[in-house]
């Protein structure tokens, strides 16, 4: 009886979806903050650094948990006639697959495009320097924001308020580091903290010493950048041999096959 009531209120759920009675995004916005529970702690970063601003990471995630009920319902649907506690936590499951594939896909786009994404913040800190020698730290960020790069214009505007509503430890800085966590974020953010504190007689000093570290993680970078691009040639240099000496082997071993057919 409990089975056949489950499918009769799948059926139901079906058709007032369908009808527009019920409405998924209303569902889901009614219980945003129990399936934010859900979200995975780099994901806005993850939006932000495949489509920028442009893109709500919020609402693309609203989205991922729509589409894990629909492909839930319709998995359940498929299995209607053998319906039991294993089929629904399959078809449960299997919604969760596709829920989760839209987060594998954004970190893959990461990996894909590391070296070009880390290569931001130290190019964003290198251009932060000129402005920091006729400003204060706080106030040089405040006038970057308009040139820095897209993925970072939020996390300095959060920054910068934190720091002017009071706020002069380090937590803006990390908080920054921690939203996005690129390569060396952290070190790159203690640096700028230290420069914030400064005496105005060290200060030239410090934008030597900040200047050379920049300038050491940007070399570190395209080391690493050239290093990944010799490795992919060499695979693939490895790969055309093998697929060469595997070739010539097919070659062979066919020729070897018709000499000992004709005779």
């Amino acid at each position: 009886m409990q089975i056949e009531m489950l499918i009769l209120t799948v059926i139901i759920f079906v058709v007032m979806v369908s009808s527009g009675q019920i409405s998924l995004n209303q569902l889901v916005t009614d219980n945003e903050m129990l399936f934010r529970k859900l979200k995975e702690e780099d994901y806005d970063f993850y939006v932000k650094a495949r489509y920028g601003e442009s893109v709500n990471p919020n609402v693309l995630f609203n989205q991922r948990i729509k589409y894990w009920m629909i492909v839930s319902t319709l998995a359940l649907l498929a299995m209607i006639t053998k319906i039991s506690v294993l089929t629904i936590c399959i078809s449960i499951a299997i919604g969760f697959g596709v829920f989760k594939m839209g987060y594998i896909n954004l970190s893959k786009y990461y990996k894909d495009h590391m070296m070009q994404i880390d290569s931001l913040l130290p190019q964003y800190l290198k251009g932060l320097e000129i402005l920091i020698q006729h400003y204060t730290v706080p106030v040089a960020i405040g006038k970057s924001i308009t040139d820095s790069p897209e993925i970072f214009k939020d996390g300095l505007k959060i920054m910068i308020d934190e720091i002017n509503s009071g706020d002069d430890t380090i937590t803006p800085y990390m908080n920054f580091a921690k939203r996005y966590p690129v390569r060396d974020s952290m070190r790159m953010m203690r640096l700028l903290y230290r420069l914030s504190l400064g005496r105005q007689e060290r200060k030239q000093e410090q934008l030597v010493m900040f200047s050379r570290t920049i300038s050491s993680l940007q070399q570190k970078a395209r080391e690493t950048r050239y290093a990944n691009r010799l490795e992919k040639m060499e695979n693939k240099t490895m790969q055309m041999l093998v697929s060469t000496g595997v070739g010539l082997m097919i070659l062979l071993l066919l020729s070897v096959m018709q000499m000992m057919g004709s005779s």
